[in-house]
């Protein structure tokens, strides 16, 4: 099909503004789907994204769609709404020429509204805004079109009015797409060049790349070239999504499909790499195809440990692993090992969410039972012999002689919330070390107040904690700014008397006590009584900053006594408390490894 009569776009939106709702409609009206097929968020093909009403991955598929006695193919790519998923939103919109900016009419413009819309901006996107759920009772659809009008500098009747759930407006938005976006570039009559915007690893198959085609054609059988890796491979099959794997004889220029390449190892197709037909001896002779930008290399925000239950495990987690960082960019990892554990990995995150998609996805596609350590931020640390050093965790944390100087992550944090939570929001901020930058948009409703925060603070319950003081009608967004300098100390755990590396951690001078005392109280709780008192004490450098003890099991050698004076009493008590005290000297504490599993939790 000519490429003038391709439209690609994606929906973009706040989470839970009916991304996929709209995308269920889109697929009706253009019997893409059939209606006895037809379920709720049809495009959200995990279960947890089923039962989690979210959407994890990115989908395609291709529509066909009459408007104006024309036939167009309309290529979707179903984004998520989550802050932890921005990555995968930033690959779509390299696919596409066009957004919907989808808003919500009870919620208005909310946190991550306004960070996809800069992303699509980025990527010079032509953006269209459409307000949603106006069939709700307290749908305010007037003030939200204000808000969008406000914000995009667009006259007012330019914003479509819809209901995704009953359908209104739908229609008026596939001929919208095609009236506004503007059709894919790109020469046909030249070496093809495709961009890998997603893959995933099939078991039968192997590895599938799904590719927006840039230029040229691409058939069954081809030999094609991977730049960035620089692998070559042939196409097995290709085709397109609709939204399931629909076998075709080629790919043109502007399309969105999937290849189905030999490959059986998972690195060997990244995202962000660019295909060609063009060979390596080609290149030296003509005009050399130059690859596509691709992808920003995306930097962890969280990171945390994964170790299998049983240790036979370990190749299987270090595969599974693998299959889905194919399928999930952000993911990263590398071995580690906890004398007190084993051998695992050190995973990075782009947030809690992302790592408790990737720890449920394990256990649930690759029967993997999982210790996970708790979340932590990387620490850049200055040597006094002028080298510096990243430190995950506070077993990588070089001597404090050593030390010159520590800096943790800051982020900028957006908040947007009704005005009469401002006070709120402000105290706890400030709880946090965060410190008030401005006030960037406002409206009788709502306004967005900028941060700027430790990320350490924000990652583990921030969230939950500004939720709760304003009543659940806050949302927030985060974004990586820079390292800081920070009074940041190791704090240690000694058990009776020795320290155990492992529940050791970086926190800042100002919580450290707080830290602690809570991890002494739970080991107070985890560690078996013994024989003999136990002593529980936190360090940082060589001072004490809290105490708990495990009190010693106690025989009562007075019960066979009765009557009589108490001196045969305090005889026999005196007796057993030097008993104890060298029971204590040459006794060991034994700490069972569900203490360890515990602690290490999230």
């Amino acid at each position: 099909m000519d490429k003038k009569h391709i439209r690609n776009f994606c929906i973009i939106a706040h989470i839970d503004h009916g991304k996929s709702t709209l995308a269920d409609r889109m697929l009706e009206l253009t019997g893409t789907v059939d209606k006895r097929k037809m379920h709720d968020r049809f495009l959200d093909t995990m279960d947890l994204e089923q039962e989690r009403g979210i959407t994890i991955k990115l989908q395609p598929v291709r529509m066909n769609y009459t408007y104006g006695g024309a036939d167009y193919i309309l290529n979707l790519i179903d984004t998520p709404g989550h802050v932890d998923f921005t990555y995968e939103v930033s690959r779509a919109l390299a696919a596409c020429e066009g957004a919907i900016l989808l808003v919500d009419a009870t919620q208005g413009i909310q946190a991550q509204t306004l960070a996809n819309l800069h992303l699509a901006e980025a990527q010079k996107l032509k953006i269209m805004p459409v307000v949603n759920k106006i069939d709700l009772v307290g749908a305010e659809t007037q003030r939200v079109k204000e808000e969008i009008s406000t914000l995009l500098k667009l006259p007012i009747d330019e914003i479509l009015s819809i209901s995704a759930k009953t359908g209104e407006g739908v229609g008026l938005v596939l001929g919208s797409i095609i009236d506004i976006f503007p059709p894919p570039e790109g020469n046909s009559n030249v070496p093809a060049r495709a961009l890998v915007f997603d893959s995933t690893y099939d078991r039968h198959r192997g590895v599938v790349a799904f590719i927006r085609l840039v230029d040229g054609t691409l058939k069954p059988g081809e030999k094609i070239f991977l730049m960035g890796e620089r692998q070559e491979t042939h196409i097995l099959e290709l085709g397109y999504f609709r939204p399931k794997y629909e076998k075709a004889n080629q790919l043109e220029t502007g399309e969105v499909g999937y290849i189905v390449t030999d490959f059986r190892e998972v690195s060997k197709a990244k995202v962000g790499d660019t295909i060609t037909t063009q060979t390596v001896a080609e290149r030296t002779r003509t005009t050399a195809v130059v690859p596509l930008p691709g992808y920003r290399e995306i930097k962890p925000m969280v990171y945390a440990s994964f170790f299998a239950s049983e240790n036979s495990d370990f190749p299987k987690l270090r595969d599974s692993l693998g299959k889905l960082k194919l399928s999930d960019a952000a993911l990263s990892f590398e071995v580690e090992t906890v004398a007190s554990i084993g051998t695992g990995f050190r995973c990075g995150f782009l947030g809690l969410l992302h790592l408790d998609i990737v720890a449920e996805r394990l256990f649930r596609e690759y029967d993997l039972d999982l210790l996970i350590t708790s979340p932590t931020v990387a620490y850049k640390v200055r040597l006094r012999d002028g080298g510096e050093q990243m430190v995950r965790a506070a077993i990588e944390m070089p001597d404090l002689s050593k030390i010159e100087s520590m800096q943790e992550p800051w982020v900028k944090l957006e908040i947007i919330a009704p005005s009469e939570y401002l006070g709120k929001i402000i105290d706890l901020v400030i709880k946090k070390r965060g410190i008030q930058e401005t006030f960037e948009y406002g409206s009788e409703r709502r306004t967005l107040l900028i941060f700027e925060a430790p990320l350490n603070n924000v990652i583990v319950d921030f969230y939950d904690k500004l939720k709760s003081v304003t009543s659940g009608y806050a949302s927030m967004n985060y974004e990586f700014l820079e390292y800081r300098a920070a009074d940041l100390v190791k704090l240690d755990v000694l058990v009776a008397g020795e320290r155990v590396e492992a529940f050791s951690r970086i926190v800042h001078v100002s919580d450290a006590e707080r830290q602690g005392r809570n991890i002494l109280i739970k080991l107070k709780d985890l560690i078996p009584r013994h024989q003999f008192l136990v002593s529980l004490q936190a360090l940082v450098g060589g001072k004490i900053i809290a105490r708990e003890d495990v009190k010693a099991f106690r025989k009562d050698v007075t019960a066979k006594l009765y009557g009589g004076d108490d001196s045969r009493k305090k005889k026999l008590l005196e007796k057993q408390k030097k008993g104890k005290k060298r029971m204590k000297q040459f006794g060991k504490v034994s700490i069972p490894q569900e203490t360890f599993i515990e602690i290490f939790k999230y």
